[in-house]
């Protein structure tokens, strides 16, 4: 998030990471071609596939998947509240 005027973050990433408690997940579509620069070790996949990511409130990625409902009940099983990202 950025504010129009002075394109800086409006919150830091060390005030994401601590959003909910920790308790705060978001979902991100993303395509195939992308999944390496979040998983380096990840196999190789067939180039614009659509996916959807998981990431923690701070950023960091939990996993990848082929659908919004495998990301988001990922969330709930590790008690994290899943949250949309466009």
């Amino acid at each position: 998030m950025t504010n129009e005027h002075t394109e800086k973050p409006i919150m830091s990433s060390q005030a994401f990471a601590v959003l909910g408690g920790g308790k705060i997940a978001y979902v991100k579509p993303i395509k195939s071609e992308n999944v390496h620069e979040l998983y380096p070790q990840a196999p190789q996949m067939q180039p614009g596939l659509q996916l959807f990511a998981l990431h923690a409130a701070d950023g960091t990625p939990i996993l990848v998947t082929d659908t919004r409902e495998a990301a988001v009940a990922n969330a709930w099983t590790n008690e994290l509240e899943a949250v949309s990202v466009h």
